[in-house]
């Protein structure tokens, strides 16, 4: 007999998957484990941007600076707008994974970004 996986609480989706200890949704990328914790905030470790405002996962921001791409002539420029962040355990200070339109999947620095107001 196959076991059944919860839904994801956040969107319903029954199209969640086991990771290890956690549940994820590909449908939304909510990550919670079996007795309901959400893993992305098991730690509490809080990510603000350049002025110290909360980031969480799907908000959108703007870089506050032009940087410079490893193996790229091309630079990220400043007030290019990133929609739909994922807050990840920081590898080498990025603790941002984003997509960028001509770049494609980056990490990005919260401390290079500032949080737009909705």
């Amino acid at each position: 007999m196959e076991a059944t996986l919860p839904n994801c609480p956040k969107c319903d989706s029954e199209y969640t998957y086991e990771d290890g200890v956690s549940y994820i949704c590909p449908m939304c990328n909510y990550e919670w484990t079996a007795n309901g914790e959400e893993t992305a905030n098991a730690d509490n470790t809080v990510i603000k941007d350049v002025n110290g405002v909360e980031l969480n996962d799907g908000d959108t921001v703007t870089v506050v600076k032009d940087l410079k791409v490893k193996g790229s002539s091309n630079a990220i420029k400043q007030g290019t707008k990133v929609k739909g962040i994922k807050l990840v355990d920081p590898e080498d200070g990025h603790d941002i994974d984003c997509k960028i339109p001509g770049f494609g999947q980056i990490g990005l620095k919260s401390s290079v970004v500032k949080k737009i107001n909705k």
